[in-house]
């Protein structure tokens, strides 16, 4: 018979302690707040790979104990995050030692080309961004920033208030 004792216990517990898993996650960003899956740095970026890996090794759980490690490691994950977010916050060389500073790959329609080597991104992969951004001319951008999490921000316009490149690396 298909649906056996065995087949039909797999399937009841990986609906239910994935539904328990997706219900915990949530009660978990409730109370750390929406910051627990941002990608504002690189730090935030692992916690959220990690919970979700921790979310399907939980949904697969085939014991308690299993289940309870994965459930506790993601509260782990996102309560370290939760401080470190505080501490960033509040110390400006803790942040500066978690955080790695947004650098510029190009100013005023010039690429510069130590930034690229130095960030290791592409020419072609800058100026793919560049398309995306709906970019027709280099003289119309104003900075394209790589930024702590790996995105590419392209500013482009007539005029850049300067205070948006406040905490961007300009190296030489």
């Amino acid at each position: 018979m298909f649906l056996a004792t065995e087949y039909l216990d797999t399937i009841v517990r990986a609906f239910a302690l994935s539904a328990i898993a997706v219900v915990w996650v949530v009660l978990l960003v409730r109370v750390i707040g929406l910051r627990a899956f941002s990608k504002m740095t690189a730090f935030d970026f692992v916690v959220t790979v990690a919970t979700g890996s921790l979310l399907a090794g939980a949904a697969q759980a085939t014991t308690w104990p299993a289940f309870f490690q994965a459930t506790l490691a993601m509260a782990g994950l996102l309560g370290v995050q939760y401080v470190t977010a505080r501490l960033r916050k509040r110390s400006e060389r803790f942040e500066a030692i978690v955080q790695n500073a947004p650098v510029l790959l190009m100013r005023d329609g010039e690429i510069n080309e130590d930034a690229l080597t130095a960030t290791r991104v592409a020419r072609d992969d800058l100026i793919a961004k560049l398309r995306e951004a709906n970019v027709l001319d280099f003289a119309d951008v104003r900075a394209v920033v790589l930024e702590t999490t790996g995105d590419i921000s392209v500013l482009h316009g007539p005029k850049l208030q300067e205070r948006l490149l406040d905490s961007v690396n300009r190296m030489p």
